[in-house]
């Protein structure tokens, strides 16, 4: 470009930043220094969280009908219910499952529905069941919802003590829940294990048929006689006084001398019964801490609170709790998600500062001393803008927005590299500072917006998304739109304004610092200095091998085009080698066991189970020392210690344990010796061991639905799915959803002698519960607490079902005969539960993966060896593919959606700067070219391609379109100088070289401290491969692209020339 053409493009009519910012330096270090503080300070105050926040959407409908088997459950309550709630639009689907006496339905919301609308769906969901309450049957116990899925009990604490029984414990644990609801950020405190009390009364049914006193008679008495009722009050004309009349219960001896008449005799209760108190006998759920009935104290932050601040409150409350706890009593942290994000965060910033070393190193070494400073420089000013807008717009740290930092770092600094460049160039042929930076200014800033602004927009399908994958995902476009565009701000603004100060004097000969001439001197290197230093930049011997590069990538541009290509369908080919994922486990130390025994399992054959384990456990940290402690939940899972866990249903046959293990390498041990384990001992368990997992929870990973009205029909075809899937080597734990039929004992009634006795089929039922479970008296009131007071039969009468037939019915008349006598006692089998998808009935198979194949892998192997059993499907059942694969495909879809926006956004930035189809149409072109590089990358570092890695792809097109637009720009501006094309082509490339692969370089090295990062490893991998790739093609594929699309051509004797002879 000559220097007439240079002093046109200085002198450019139009607003100029850079010129305005050195004509108004002390306001630009003011608004430096403030934007530097502020920063900081507002660092100090965003929230700290494991996880970022994200809407469970899914609500739970649970209805109790006592008495009701699963088929009548499923007919007369889901299945009205489900038929309701298919009138609301926002739901993707309904899951449900029947059992005897319970119907439990999960409403999924669509998973492009916003957040913000939630509410109002659940607002209608309670509404429509409102609306069919009065045709479900009568008898319901309970019909309630549950929506608030999205709790997380970070902190837990377990409660022990030896001679302390399970209230005594309560007591203890609502002191400590008082004292820590004064902690800041603390939103709630929850126990855990909490077993219900009970008053028993305990009663002999032959005792009470031999003195003529039936079940309901002793029932009615023990209720008139508790009741709350008003006995009036006295109003006189001074006062008001009320009446009370006695006999309520206060005392256990008060219940034990209830007096009552039966013929010529009367009696007290403690006559015929035996009362007690005790816990609900089987109780629901129960915990143990290593071993010991435990209660378990669980701690949730407040929505946008700082974990970290609150665990350090936490901690000193607790030292003070301690110190007051009676003697034998001790608490005990299970998991401090404080710690967590602390050790999370540390290393985050441990690699963002290593990513700033990298880019700060690349800076100094590449441009030089001062040129590199200032480049450094900008980096704190960027980083602590970005800080101050996250928290003004309630970004929080988290594992995604701190590693969304450590991408953004590489990029922020491309504005900066581009624009000190330039400025510097300029200054080295002899120009001013403020001419050069008003040059930089004209010549790159809008280029470099349009590329900012395309790199930005790379990241929109994310911002898109409408999916819980999306929302996991979303800081990742928040985090790095705002470091991007506040880049191109520090470029234009104060950039110009450090170089102005800081970029050396270029008239004088240039002189090495004494870091450098160190540098220097260890490595070796040469240092020469031409007279004609102002020009010598672009004729130095690389330049001059470079220069001839290009030129013949020019000439020769057909056999690049071909061979670029080639190596594109090579690429796509190979991209189907590489493995697929969702998102990666996670690094949490804890690993879950879960143990399923047969649907109709009692509690206390789980609760045998479980103490197996148990043993098992302290035998293994014995030999091994390797875990932290362990918590066994029998009856139920966890609740919601971790964001994306995912939370089990109570059941009596089911169990979890959640093992903290010192370190991975102990979680691993003890994960292999567990599968050992269960693959050789424990028939009677399904047990999965699992790792936590990351992103919205999936459950199995590897999932099949067999749908289909025929439960028999669909039950034979999972089970050859579960065949299939059992043959693959990759697979283990396969396991049907619901299979084994339950037990049942039927009591038919013969009527006609049931009616000559004045007994009805519910005068029978009762009588039997009473003696078998137990019946609801009334309440025992007990200072705040509420006590069930309930009537049961002996243990003898309880424990043995063979007894059954001699239970004594009580008839209106006062007389009792035998259970035998009035009704036939047959057992049998019947469906223990029934699930459900969209009113359909639904089994699932389900599996865990063996090794390190990914899940996609393992369903799409499974997927093409179904494929026989699919074309033999009866009517009307179909096979569908669920688990990590159907989440993965939502969370893709979801993306896709933003593709076309993506396309218009980035369409209209290149019409925009380049004013040519034709040019946009080449930068367009060499976006996909980015996977050439990604398909290297991860087949040659053996990682899978999942969720993340997907988004950083898309976001790498971005990148790419960027270094190409200013490539293109430049060499429009080569075109209009003068420049034949073909030179112009060259030595723009040429020109354009230095500042695309330090920006490429210093973007690739900063992801370094990425790859070491589970969940942004594949991410980063892929980039930098990509990355590295499409620069290499931007400076030698895209200079020939554009020739063969213009139809350049070299002449054959024409050499490349210098860069000194262009400028004269």
């Amino acid at each position: 470009m000559s220097e007439e053409q240079d002093n046109i493009g200085a002198e450019n009519v139009g607003f100029n930043l850079s010129d305005w910012a050195l004509k108004h330096q002390t306001l630009v270090l003011y608004f430096m220094l403030m934007l530097i503080v502020s920063g900081l300070f507002a660092f100090t105050k965003l929230g700290q969280s494991e996880d970022p926040p994200f809407t469970f959407k899914v609500m739970l409908i649970r209805t109790a009908w006592p008495g009701a088997s699963a088929v009548e459950v499923e007919q007369q309550v889901t299945d009205k219910i489900e038929e309701k709630l298919q009138e609301l639009p926002q739901i993707d689907y309904s899951s449900s499952f029947s059992r005897p006496g319970e119907s439990v339905i999960f409403i999924v919301i669509k998973d492009d529905t916003l957040s913000k609308d939630i509410p109002d769906i659940w607002y209608q969901v309670r509404k429509k069941i409102g609306d069919i309450r009065h045709t479900l049957p009568n008898n319901i116990q309970s019909l309630t919802f549950n929506d608030e899925f999205s709790d997380v009990y970070g902190t837990m604490y377990a409660l022990t003590g030896d001679g302390f029984d399970n209230f005594a414990l309560k007591q203890q644990a609502d002191l400590i829940r008082n004292e820590l609801l004064k902690t800041p950020d603390l939103e709630k405190v929850d126990f855990f294990g909490e077993q219900k009390q009970r008053i028993y009364i305990e009663f002999s049914n032959p005792k009470l048929a031999t003195i003529g006193l039936s079940g309901a008679a002793l029932v009615n008495i023990l209720q008139t006689q508790n009741a709350v009722v008003p006995s009036g009050t006295y109003d006189s004309p001074k006062e008001r006084i009320r009446i009370e009349v006695s006999g309520r219960y206060q005392t256990l001896d008060d219940l034990r001398q209830t007096k009552f008449r039966v013929g010529q005799q009367d009696f007290q209760l403690s006559d015929v019964a035996k009362v007690y108190r005790g816990y609900e006998d089987p109780p629901q759920d129960t915990t143990r801490y290593n071993g010991k009935e435990t209660l378990l104290i669980g701690v949730s932050m407040v929505e946008g609170g700082d974990v970290i601040a609150l665990g350090e409150a936490l901690t000193q409350k607790m030292a003070r709790i301690k110190n007051n706890l009676p003697v034998g009593v001790s608490i005990h942290t299970v998991t401090s998600q404080s710690n967590i994000v602390a050790a999370s965060v540390n290393d985050f910033v441990g690699s963002l500062i290593e990513a700033l070393v990298i880019v700060l190193a690349v800076s100094l070494l590449s441009l030089g001393l001062r040129t590199g400073i200032v480049v450094a420089i900008s980096i704190p000013v960027v980083l602590s803008a970005t800080f101050l807008v996250m928290y003004l717009y309630g970004i929080g740290l988290h594992k995604i927005s701190l590693g969304a930092l450590i991408l953004a770092l590489g990029l922020l600094v491309d504005d900066a590299i581009i624009s000190v460049e330039m400025m510097s160039s300029k200054m080295e042929q002899g120009w001013d500072r403020v001419k050069a930076a008003s040059f930089a200014f004209n010549s790159t800033a809008m280029p470099m917006l349009t590329g900012t602004m395309v790199t930005v927009a790379g990241f929109l399908p994310i911002a898109t998304a409408a999916s819980a994958t999306g929302e996991y995902t979303r800081s990742i476009f928040q985090v790095s739109a705002i470091a991007l565009s506040l880049s191109w701000i520090a470029a234009v603004i104060f950039v110009p304004y450090l170089g102005y100060h800081i970029l050396p004097d270029y008239i004088a000969a240039p002189q090495s610092s004494r870091l450098m001439t160190w540098i220097k001197n260890k490595l070796k290197l040469s240092s020469k200095t031409d007279d004609n230093h102002h020009h010598d930049i672009y004729n130095t011997k690389f330049y001059s091998l470079f220069r001839r590069l290009v030129t013949n990538c020019v000439r020769y541009r057909k056999t690049v085009i071909v061979i670029t290509l080639l190596t594109f369908i090579l690429s796509v080919i190979g991209f189907g080698k590489v493995q697929q994922q969702f998102f990666p486990d996670s690094t949490r130390l804890e690993i879950v066991v879960d143990l399923r025994l047969t649907e109709g399992a009692s509690y206390y054959a789980t609760n045998t189970e479980v103490k197996k384990v148990e043993q098992w456990l302290d035998h293994w940290n014995k030999e091994n020392q390797g875990l932290v402690n362990y918590v066994a939940y029998i009856g139920s899972g966890a609740p919601r210690y971790y964001l994306p866990l995912d939370v089990q249903l109570p059941h009596e046959g089911f169990a979890q344990l959640v093992i903290l293990a010192k370190d991975l390498a102990a979680r691993e041990a003890l994960r292999d010796d567990l599968l050992t384990l269960f693959e050789r001992d424990f028939p009677s368990l399904r047990a999965s061991v699992i790792r936590l997992e990351n992103g919205p929870p999936v459950g199995f990973p590897v999932q099949f639905r067999v749908d289909g009205t025929d439960i028999p029909k669909i039950r034979a075809i999972a089970h050859q799915v579960a065949d299939i899937m059992r043959q693959n080597p990759n697979l283990m734990n396969v396991q049907l959803g619901w299979e084994e039929p339950s037990k049942v004992v039927k009591v038919s009634v013969d009527q006609a002698k049931a009616r000559l006795l004045n007994l009805s089929s519910v005068d029978i039922a009762s009588p039997i519960n009473g003696a078998i479970n137990e019946v609801y008296i009334t309440e025992f009131r007990e200072g705040n607490e509420r006590i069930d007071l309930v009537a049961r039969g002996t243990a003898l009468e309880r424990t043995q079902l063979s007894r059954l037939q001699n239970l004594m019915i009580s008839t209106p008349s006062g007389s009792s005969v035998p259970l035998s006598q009035i009704a036939t006692i047959t057992s049998t089998f019947e469906e223990g539960v029934i699930w459900r998808r969209n009113r359909v009935p639904s089994i699932t198979v389900r599996a865990h993966l063996k090794g390190n194949t990914q899940a996609p892998v393992a369903s799409n192997q499974v997927e093409a060896q179904l494929q026989s059993i699919k074309e033999k499907l009866p009517l009307g059942v179909t096979i569908e593919t669920g688990g990590a694969i159907e989440e993965a495909s939502k969370g893709g879809a979801s993306v896709a959606k933003g593709a076309p926006l993506l396309f218009v956004v980035v369409l209209t930035l290149l019409i925009i700067q380049l004013q040519s189809f034709s040019r946009v149409f080449l930068v367009l072109l060499t976006a996909p070219l980015g996977l050439i590089g990604v398909t290297i990358a991860l087949l040659l570092f053996n990682q899978p391609f999942g969720f993340v890695a997907m988004l950083g792809t898309i976001a790498l097109s971005g990148m790419i379109m960027r270094n190409s637009v200013i490539l293109i720009d430049q060499i429009e501006q080569d075109k209009l100088s003068g420049l034949v094309h073909w030179q112009a082509i060259v030595e723009s490339t040429t020109r354009r070289f230095r500042p695309i692969v330090l920006t490429a370089a210093t973007a690739i090295l900063a992801m370094i401290p990425l790859t070491r990062s589970v969940f942004f490893g594949p991410m980063a991998v892929a980039i930098m491969g990509g990355l590295a790739i499409a620069t290499l093609l931007t400076v030698l594929f895209l200079p020939a692209l554009y020739a063969a699309w213009f139809k350049i051509s070299v002449p054959k004797e024409e050499e490349p020339i210098f860069a000194q002879e262009v400028t004269e």
